[in-house]
């Protein structure tokens, strides 16, 4: 088996959790999709790369490019923020690099526009890191809309809810700059905007609403000076789907008492889903066609425990009872996206997903200012202009 050799470009607290996810790919994936090791790392100073790549144990740089562009580079990982994704995703492109991306694709739509031009002539797989799909319990969610159970979707409901941001004194980082394509919508609601886009398919039309509660924040380098906050902290998008579905999709960081809580319920004429990032191990199933007599017969929710069931070649590592965590969805997108390298195969959610989902972005930022509601071009038309055929609601395993 060859060995892939992977630069990674940022090593933040996103590029660590990555970095872990190679580390146990022997242990989640058997067989492994392919041999594979981080050969080099890429941050913005000498001192944070170099501290990476004693921990990693590789070679570093402060020039992205001696990763996109170097022929002993075969897999480019992308974890920096977001407004240097753009010329990094371009440069490993054009030289043909396999592509891990961090979400979301990029800073905003003129970049995303700028992709979607480099699309047709790509040859290399690249997959955003959407990782929320690849808990067995979204995967089983999947499952149950596609087979019907659900009957007819009426309406969904998606929270995606922090509490960092709910006190005045919180510095203004990159993630609260829209310079930096930073802002909530960016940060937790493209994660929902995938998710629902994955369980019902294209959006038809969206309203949006974002708030900003703390208008100034201290700077991270000197508290006492104050700087204007130009990204959202909160939203609120009101979404119409193309199968009729009708719902709510909120991200905040202004959420006071919340960890990572990202929910989702779908509700259909036959039955019912829900899920909590707060107990990944579990999806609920309510099956409105069970008899409700007597006495309620057996109606109710069912919490079917998925927990590490993956399919193969994913592993029960370390046990299908064990309690899932955040970090083993990471893996196993990451792993997702080796296999598809492996073979030679494109996979999902690919970089043409992140541009949709940069639209998503886009249309939820300029309805938040117009306070209209906007239409949502088909994801078919983006197919069209990648050079991609059209294909079926992708799934992943």
């Amino acid at each position: 088996m060859n060995e892939y050799r992977v630069g990674m470009i940022g090593f933040g607290m996103i590029g660590k959790v990555h970095a872990y996810g190679w580390a146990v790919l022997p242990f989640i994936s058997d067989p492994a999709p392919l041999r594979a090791r981080i050969v080099r790392v890429a941050t913005g100073r000498p001192e944070t790369a170099r501290r990476a790549a004693e921990q990693l144990g590789c070679e570093w740089t402060t020039d992205y490019r001696q990763i996109t562009e170097a022929p002993d580079i075969d897999i480019v990982h992308i974890c920096t923020p977001n407004h240097l994704h753009c010329e990094a995703l371009l440069s490993a492109i054009r030289h043909g690099k396999h592509i891990y991306c961090d979400k979301p694709l990029v800073a905003n739509w003129a970049e995303a526009e700028q992709i979607l031009a480099a699309l047709p002539t790509y040859r290399g797989i690249g997959q955003m890191t959407f990782h929320n799909r690849f808990f067995p319990a979204m995967m089983r969610a999947k499952q149950l809309v596609e087979e019907g159970r659900l009957g007819r979707v009426l309406q969904f409901r998606a929270l995606y809810l922090h509490s960092g941001s709910a006190r005045p004194e919180t510095p203004l980082r990159w993630k609260l700059s829209a310079q930096a394509g930073g802002g909530v919508t960016a940060d937790l609601a493209s994660h929902l905007l995938d998710l629902v886009w994955y369980l019902l398919g294209d959006f038809r039309e969206l309203l949006a609403h974002t708030q900003i509660a703390f208008p100034q924040r201290p700077s991270p380098d000197d508290p006492q000076r104050m700087l204007p906050v130009d990204a959202e902290e909160a939203v609120w998008i009101l979404a119409r789907m193309q199968n009729g579905a009708e719902g709510l999709i909120e991200a905040s960081k202004l959420a006071t008492g919340t960890e990572d809580e990202l929910r989702l319920e779908l509700h259909g004429t036959d039955g019912a889903i829900r899920f909590s990032l707060m107990d990944p191990h579990h999806v609920g199933f309510y099956d409105a066609r069970q008899p409700e007599q007597p006495c309620g017969g057996h109606r109710g929710w069912t919490w079917i425990d998925s927990g590490h069931r993956y399919p193969p070649p994913g592993t029960e590592f370390p046990a299908r009872k064990a309690a899932i965590g955040w970090q083993r969805a990471h893996a196993e997108c990451l792993a997702h996206f080796l296999r598809g390298v492996a073979a030679g195969q494109p996979v999902q959610p690919d970089l043409l997903q992140g541009v949709y989902v940069q639209h998503l972005i886009d249309r939820v930022l300029q309805s938040a200012k117009t306070g209209q509601w906007l239409p949502i071009r088909p994801r078919q038309e983006f197919q069209a202009r990648a050079g991609r055929s059209p294909a079926a609601t992708p799934s992943p395993g």
